[in-house]
């Protein structure tokens, strides 16, 4: 048998591609582990999708001390493992705060009592706030220096701003929640309206409560660099449906699938820390305390339009122009967070009190 051997050119060079060097690992602290929105979330910040394919991580999950969900946390932490995923270092199981937050750079606060039949919203919060007051103070006691916190739990605004009032180490700025799911929701039924894929659409910002008062700013957004209102001109659609289909879009969810939106709140906040992680000019919509920004209350937690300036730190945009029907729904989501707040108050001064002593 003959082998033909040919020559290689004398000018040829090989080269070797290098992978890139890993970053060191990043720990994640995650509440509510073991429940549905969790189950599509920790494969893909596991899998790099939350900081980069060359950044390890840990997960450190969380669940409630009880048999049943902490062998479900269990049973998911084998899942991961059985996935092999080579950035995911170690995962941690704990029914215990103190242990899920130690030295976390990121704490996602994705569990919450749910709201159940005939619960008020009032009892909702009371009964959320105790949760939040206990998680502040262990995230504030045991986290890393550079920790950021993001809350998912409803209601989320104002369980963050009881997290957050309990933190006397880390800055209040450290603590934002989540619309970017609302964000998403309104990109998603802008396109489908104007028949444009959702990669043109920018400047969508929803505004105020993660709740149907809520406002989706169509009138600053862009799509292909055009003003909205320029584009789709039927304002009744605008101004009706198209607010209304945002703010209702969980119940309708809950509605046709019996449980509430799990992938697409995966997958928001995928979108929010990678968002305040990457420095850019991009705009996006997170959930923060305002300063009397937007006519929004001092001290509330509030969706702005807000911009990465380096990882992890950003600032508010504060050049979005309204009319009196953008006010009107600024001045109502505003109205409905201080109302929370004052549902909270006391329960927030109580605690803040305790610690104090």
């Amino acid at each position: 048998m003959q082998h033909r051997v040919e020559r290689v050119p004398e000018d040829f060079h090989a080269t070797r591609i290098t992978p890139a060097p890993q970053r060191a690992p990043v720990r994640v602290a995650v509440t509510g582990a073991a429940g549905q929105i969790c189950y599509s979330l920790l494969k893909r910040i596991a899998v790099g999708e939350m900081f980069g394919r060359q950044t390890p991580v840990i997960l450190q999950l969380l669940e409630i001390p009880v048999e049943k969900a902490q062998k479900a946390l269990v049973g998911v932490a084998m899942e991961l493992e059985d996935c092999a995923f080579p950035l995911l270092q170690q995962i941690v199981c704990t029914g215990e705060p103190e242990v899920a937050f130690k030295d976390a750079n990121w704490c996602l606060l994705v569990g919450s009592k749910p709201r159940g039949p005939g619960m008020e919203r009032a009892d909702l919060l009371k009964d959320n706030g105790r949760i939040f007051i206990s998680q502040g103070r262990a995230i504030d006691a045991a986290a890393a220096d550079d920790c950021r916190v993001m809350v998912v739990g409803n209601p989320c605004n104002t369980n963050c701003m009881i997290a957050a009032s309990q933190a006397k180490r880390l800055p209040k700025e450290r603590f934002t929640s989540m619309v970017r799911l609302d964000q998403n929701r309104a990109i998603s039924q802008l396109a489908r309206k104007a028949d444009v894929p959702v990669s043109v659409i920018e400047r969508m910002v929803v505004f105020g409560n993660h709740s149907p008062t809520q406002f989706p700013d169509f009138a600053n957004a862009l799509i292909d660099g055009v003003p909205v209102p320029q584009v789709i001109q039927d304002t009744t659609w605008l101004c009706e449906t198209f607010i209304d289909a945002v703010g209702k879009r969980g119940a309708d969810i809950i509605a046709a699938r019996g449980v509430s939106s799990a992938l697409s709140a995966a997958n928001a906040i995928i979108d929010h820390v990678r968002s305040l992680s990457t420095p850019g000019p991009e705009i996006h919509s997170v959930s923060v305390q305002s300063h009397g920004e937007y006519g929004f209350a001092p001290g509330v937690w509030a969706g702005m339009p807000v911009r990465t300036v380096a990882a992890g730190t950003y600032e508010i945009v504060t050049d979005f122009a309204h009319d009196d029907f953008a006010k009107q729904k600024l001045s109502a989501t505003n109205a409905e967070l201080v109302s929370e707040r004052e549902l909270v108050a006391e329960m927030m001064t109580g605690a803040a009190d305790g610690a104090a002593a």
